[in-house]
């Protein structure tokens, strides 16, 4: 004899509709989904590079031409939120990045320090770390660092100097092509 309220009837099962088990799993493996297209939209996103107009490892406007000119030779701007100096020298401009070339420290310009270059009577980047001194064209005169400052190209876009700080350049020297001329 069979018991019309056995659970292999599928006649009941019918009429009940969805089983409790079977729900509770369907919203556990429905969680789990969810859960792990998450955490794959957040791997994906958290590799994606997120540089905006105006930050470090893009192209920044420092100034109009005419702004760039009227800067008297031998001045250094700070620009902290890019990470590098603009550097007026006689012929142009330099940009500067403010990591040492030795192990990476950030490098200051000390502008009550006597100068290195002749272009001002003070001012040069002291390394904090270990006493690398350099000059306002980024050249080591003193101190543990191999090479000069990198620099960032600077161009001239509608009339105002750009400079690309996505974009180092690593130098052996200081040669005249290095200097933007405005």
């Amino acid at each position: 004899m069979e018991d019309n309220n056995s659970h292999g009837n599928s006649e009941n099962d019918r009429e009940e509709g969805i089983s409790r088990r079977r729900f509770i799993s369907r919203l556990w493996w429905a969680a789990a989904g969810v859960v792990g297209i998450e955490i794959i939209g957040g791997l994906v996103a958290s590799l994606q590079p997120r540089v905006s107009a105006g930050s470090f490892g893009g192209k920044i406007k420092v100034a109009t031409v005419a702004e760039a000119r009227a800067m008297p030779v031998g001045t250094v701007t700070y620009f902290p939120e890019q990470r590098f100096y603009l550097s007026r020298v006689e012929s142009g401009f330099l940009a500067l990045y403010r990591k040492c070339t030795h192990v990476g420290c950030v490098v200051p310009w000390q502008p009550d320090d006597p100068s290195e270059d002749g272009l001002a009577p003070k001012g040069r980047f002291n390394c904090p770390c270990h006493g690398g001194i350099f000059d306002r064209y980024g050249i080591v005169h003193s101190g543990p660092p191999p090479r000069p400052l990198d620099i960032f190209p600077i161009s001239i876009e509608d009339a105002e100097l750009v400079v690309d700080t996505g974009n180092t350049i690593e130098r052996t020297g200081f040669e005249q092509s290095q200097v933007t001329e405005v």
